[in-house]
């Protein structure tokens, strides 16, 4: 049935039939089904969601399973490392993912040594391998914790002391959003988490995860577990759908905002169309360089009636949206092609009125403590006033492949704009355009006069690419004799 039809049947009926539409627009968008009977608690910043983590682990019987692209090796990491290896010793099978990316730097080998040794079932995602040279782009950005299929988390937040605040350096906690389940969509959560471990090793055992179809109902709340793998962009097909047909409001806040050409129009268009469209970001970056790229890409959101604020607190890590009071999103992508496109990443998308309410009263508190960036009337952007709250304070870098990404994406808008002219660039970008040309200037006077500063690169990316096709052209042709000789 079209939507032009929907007219002959009555009020009522078209809207339950255009619904149902937009239930199967959605569940072809994000490959993720709709599933009731769940009771979804709304978690902000550390000072709530870890505590329910620790409460989670401390109470479990059979496993927990546990994906996140950091753990810090500092206090706050000890103590959900203790936490992990008490249960491991009373015979819980408990299985920790951690990225390889996020992890360096940030824990030691021995931490990860104190885990296993504790009884802890630990894999690395994607370390470098010789037969994958630019295999180790895809990282897990994924931030989840599931317990005996009875309860799931699904969040924005790692584990470490940036999220509880540094009082001693007069630091903040990092601002933060995540959610509790429970209910049937807690096996789909699992299920996530069970489809990287298979990737990394021998799968969990079948039998052992709860099915959706056996789960009891634990309240009334509908939700999508949108479990995203590199090259499958689900929920950037989701956002975009969600921006097409929000009618009211659609309020977003990110941590690294990078949007793509696409997502970039589909929020301008649903602002003129009188969509009351805004944007959260920090003010302060844990890459101080990505303040000045995201700017970079504030003038068309504003030119087109888009509201955005800046963060003044010491972080805004959320990454979670809001649409006309009945749909939110929280997780782990952020805006911008890594997380969009190469990432695994996990988000829930929540259907309900009253969890969506909570979420827009969220975002309102938020502003509070925010700064609204504007066009003045020279067309240029300023901060519209100062907002009570503390300024950004300096915070040491945490590593997200989103960030590097985040600002790889906005320098190559803006570099490939001023050649190509398809885009008018704003006076914004003016700095950003000046600093790479100054930067390329000054290579190409290196490499004229010290020409072995690129040759030695050069040769050793040759060398690695040679040297990881033979033995990628090794390993097929291996595989090809031992299947003939198999007669499979």
């Amino acid at each position: 049935m079209s939507f032009f039809s929907l007219l002959n049947t009555g009020e009522r009926d078209a809207w339950t039939e255009a619904r149902h539409l937009a239930d199967r627009a959605f569940s072809r968008a994000a490959g993720a089904p709709l599933v009731g009977g769940n009771h979804v608690k709304l978690l902000k910043d550390a000072r709530e969601n870890y505590p329910a983590w620790l409460a989670a682990i401390s109470a479990a019987e059979r496993h927990i399973h546990f994906e996140s692209y950091i753990i810090h090796d500092d206090g706050t990491g000890m103590r959900f490392a203790d936490a992990l290896i008490a249960k491991a010793r009373d015979g819980v099978k408990v299985r920790l993912i951690y990225d390889w990316m996020g992890g360096v730097g940030k824990t030691s080998r021995g931490f990860w040594n104190r885990l296993r040794e504790g009884g802890v079932d630990v894999r690395c995602y994607n370390p470098p391998r010789l037969d994958s040279p630019f295999g180790w782009f895809s990282r897990d950005h994924r931030k989840m914790l599931a317990v005996d299929g009875e309860i799931g988390f699904i969040t924005g937040l790692c584990i470490g002391r940036m999220w509880e605040g540094i009082p001693e350096k007069n630091i903040d906690p990092w601002r933060d959003t995540g959610i509790e389940v429970r209910g049937p969509s807690v096996a789909d959560i699992e299920e996530a988490f069970a489809q990287i471990w298979a990737m990394l090793g021998k799968p969990v055992p079948e039998g052992e995860l709860r099915r959706r179809e056996d789960a009891a109902r634990a309240g009334e709340k509908a939700l999508r577990i949108v479990a995203s793998v590199p090259a499958t962009a689900g929920l950037l097909r989701l956002d975009q759908l969600v921006a097409a047909l929000a009618r009211k409001r659609l309020w977003i806040s990110d941590a690294y905002y990078a949007g793509m050409t696409a997502y970039v129009q589909a929020l301008k268009a649903a602002a003129k169309d009188g969509v009351d469209v805004r944007l959260l970001v920090p003010g302060g970056s844990d890459i101080p360089l990505l303040r000045t790229l995201s700017r970079a890409g504030y003038r068309p959101l504003l030119e087109s009636g888009i509201r955005v604020f800046e963060w003044n607190g010491t972080m805004m890590h959320a990454k979670t949206a809001a649409a006309d009071g009945h749909w939110a999103r929280v997780g782990s992508t952020n805006l911008n092609i890594s997380s969009w496109l190469g990432n695994c990443e996990l988000d829930a998308v929540i259907e309900d009125d009253a969890f969506a309410r909570d979420m827009e009263e969220m975002f309102l508190q938020d502003l509070e403590n925010a700064t609204e960036i504007v066009l003045d009337e020279k067309r240029k952007m300023r901060p519209q006033a100062k907002r009570r709250g503390r300024r950004p304070a300096a915070v040491a870098a945490t590593g997200s492949a989103g960030r590097a990404a985040a600002g790889a994406v906005r320098i190559g808008n803006t570099v490939g704009a001023a050649f190509t002219g398809r885009r008018v660039l704003g006076p914004v970008e003016a700095r950003l355009t000046t600093w790479m040309g100054g930067i390329f200037l000054v290579l190409a006077v290196l490499f004229a006069v010290f020409p072995r500063v690129i040759a030695y690169p050069v040769f050793i990316v040759f060398v690695w690419f040679g040297i990881a096709l033979l033995y990628r052209g090794w390993k097929l042709f291996r595989a090809g004799r031992t299947k003939t000789r198999s007669g499979k």
